[in-house]
């Protein structure tokens, strides 16, 4: 018996072609997530864990703008290793009322005394609802963070991509 592939396997095969490009990243949107006092937790098996408020923000881009509702949280551990993981989860509201889950992960690796600071990259994924904004649930993003130190209030910046 012959297993039958998948449309997802299908998709694979024909879209990873050896002659395709490099992906590029291409400039979507900024999110400025508002951040309150951080709440440590204490120690867990994985390590020390905190949590830290989003209070609000913005995103704006071509094609979305919108702000970041408050009431979510950024959980964070740090690991035996020194670096520390987070994960965002929070909700965006778009100005024309759609609302979209933001599932952002990332690994923070302090660098070693003397060491140059490395770029912290995130992994964002979208949960938007079907019609204008479902493309951001059909694409892979990468996010640039950065503290918004522009900002009026405690804030960080993520200059989110989308690979092409």
């Amino acid at each position: 018996m012959t297993a039958t592939p998948t449309a997802a396997q299908d998709a694979i095969a024909q879209d990873a072609a050896p002659q395709d490009p490099a992906p590029r990243l291409v400039p979507a949107f900024t999110i400025i997530a508002e951040i309150g006092p951080a709440e440590e937790l204490g120690a867990t098996a994985l390590g020390p864990r905190r949590i830290i408020p989003i209070t609000g923000g913005t995103v704006q881009g071509e094609g979305i703008s919108g702000t970041v509702r408050p009431g979510a949280w950024d959980w964070q551990v740090d690991r035996a290793d020194g670096c520390t993981d987070l994960e965002a989860d929070y909700f965006v509201e778009t100005d024309d009322g759609a609302v979209i889950n933001v599932n952002n992960r990332a690994t923070i690796c302090r660098p070693a005394a003397g060491e140059a600071p490395v770029p912290v990259y995130t992994r964002p994924v979208f949960e938007p609802p079907l019609g204008a904004y479902q493309w951001l649930g059909q694409g892979t993003f990468i996010g640039r963070l950065g503290l918004a130190t522009d900002h009026s209030v405690p804030a960080v910046r993520i200059e989110v991509f989308r690979v092409q």
